[in-house]
């Protein structure tokens, strides 16, 4: 036993000295697995790697690691950088469109608030080494299983299908904030020290060829978690809805979507749509088990005091509710101050805040609501008015409004817009990036924004970025 474990040390201190600097900043954290073996070494791969770090490919043979590296990737995810955390896209894209107003003063958020973002912004910087990170760990894992002689084939496909999963997901969630950005499938440090920017369309295409592979892999599994909480074939095909209208194929858009219709129910009652149990959630990131119980989003958003509240829903958006608007009443929420004189409004989606004893609500990344209102928009470009307008009268009459009075395709898509908004509001920036897709970025925001700029409609390169590999020159227009 002394022997195997000088032995795991020293491939610790050769790994550590092989990684050297990866370029895009990318942090690795590797797992120093303290090994107290009574009952031999078989039991070296029971032990649970921390939090927050990956899992060395040596020890890629058992499913058991294999699936702790896996958690860690999505621990990290709900933690840190662009998909949950206190920096997530929620608040921060929140603010950067015209859904929340933030009355904090923090340097950084103020910069995205105002429009006028360094290319040293933490928060920006955060999320471009965070997601490589997590795409690094993604490659990791890819070529451990791959390289596995011990993993079962089925093994193989579930851990494949997650990377190929969280590497799409990650990349899909850089391109639309940054533009054209490093499409990384490799650990090649000395690679990835050199790498260049790969044009957006690529990116997407990239994104989309792994997800397809995914599905393809994942396609005959049996679903990986009754909470939903890992990525199996139904979270790929709804990433793999969510882009398709990014590059205009609604053909497909229509048809993943209607796949995912017929696979799951949205919920009758509004207020069990965030629920942890919610039958129309398709992902969703576990809560912790420390703390806190349930999600950052409530964390964060729920005012408790004013003054003293960081954000707030703008005006612009509580006034695009129509007038019976269910949505209202469950999904929004106010507090004021101690004379009654000021009164805000915030996000209510999720209701169980940081007194809870067990968790209640996990933080939603997918649901069914939104592949309605894909196919919804996907039917209106092709054509397919009635079935459109089906679609989307499914999510208002849900919500307490009558059927849409939209009868042209304009009218429609329009329509559709609008129900985007009021329906998905505050999850994951799904707001700014519509502005951003369908090009109404300048008309929306720069009506609103006395500082906004054209050039805003992407996130400038990290300056530490650009320094530390020149292939990634030039900066985005702006900056």
């Amino acid at each position: 036993m002394k022997q195997y474990i000088n032995s795991t040390s020293r491939q610790l201190t050769l790994w550590f000295d092989k990684l050297g600097p990866y370029q895009v900043n990318v942090k690795r954290t590797l797992v120093l697995l303290t090994v107290i073996l009574p009952l031999g070494c078989t039991d070296f791969v029971e032990v649970d790697p921390p939090k927050n770090t990956l899992v060395l490919e040596t020890v890629f043979d058992d499913p058991a690691t294999v699936e702790s590296a896996l958690a860690n990737l999505y621990y990290d995810m709900r933690e840190q950088g662009m998909v949950s955390g206190y920096r997530g896209l929620t608040p921060m894209m929140a603010i950067y469109s015209d859904e929340l107003d933030y009355y904090g003063f923090d340097a950084d958020l103020t910069q995205l608030y105002r429009h006028d973002v360094l290319p040293g912004n933490s928060i920006t910087t955060g999320w471009w080494g965070q997601a490589y990170h997590l795409i690094y760990g993604a490659n990791d894992i890819l070529q451990g299983v791959e390289g596995s002689n011990s993993l079962t084939e089925g093994e193989k496909k579930r851990f494949k299908g997650q990377a190929l999963f969280i590497r799409a997901y990650m990349h899909s969630l850089l391109v639309s904030v940054f533009g054209d950005v490093p499409y990384i499938t490799t650990t090649d440090y000395q690679q990835n020290n050199k790498v260049s920017r790969t044009v957006s369309a690529n990116v997407y295409a990239n994104s989309i060829a792994d997800l397809t592979q995914a599905v393809e892999i994942m396609e005959n599994l049996e679903p990986f978690s009754s909470e939903k909480v890992l990525a199996d074939q139904y979270a790929t095909k709804a990433l793999l809805s969510r882009m398709y209208p990014y590059i205009e194929n609604w053909e497909l858009a229509e048809a993943v979507s209607s796949e995912l219709i017929q696979a799951f129910s949205l919920e009758d009652e509004l207020d069990q749509v965030f629920l942890k149990g919610s039958e129309e959630t398709i992902w969703q990131l576990k809560a912790d088990e420390e703390s806190p119980l349930n999600t950052r989003e409530a964390e964060q958003l729920i005012i408790q005091d004013v003054p003293g509240q960081r954000f707030a829903l703008t005006d612009n958006l509580l006034e695009a509710f129509e007038a019976g608007d269910l949505r209202k009443e469950y999904w929004v929420a106010s507090m004021s101050d101690a004379d009654n004189t000021v009164t805000l409004f915030y996000p209510y989606k999720y209701k169980a805040g940081l007194n809870e004893t067990e968790s209640l609500e996990y933080s939603i990344l997918f649901r069914l609501a939104e592949q309605y209102l894909i196919r919804a928009e996907a039917r209106a470009h092709l054509g397919n008015l009635e079935g459109a307008k089906a679609d989307l009268n499914v999510i208002r009459n849900r919500a307490g409004l009558p059927n849409t009075g939209a009868t042209s395709s304009n009218e429609l898509l329009d329509a559709i817009g609008n129900e985007r908004r009021v329906e998905l509001f505050t999850e994951q920036g799904l707001r700014w990036f519509d502005l951003k897709r369908t090009g109404r970025a300048d008309e929306i925001i720069g009506n609103l924004k006395p500082n906004w700029k054209s050039t805003d409609v992407l996130l400038p390169i990290p300056v530490t970025e650009l320094e530390a590999n020149p292939n990634l020159l030039p900066q985005n227009d702006g900056y």
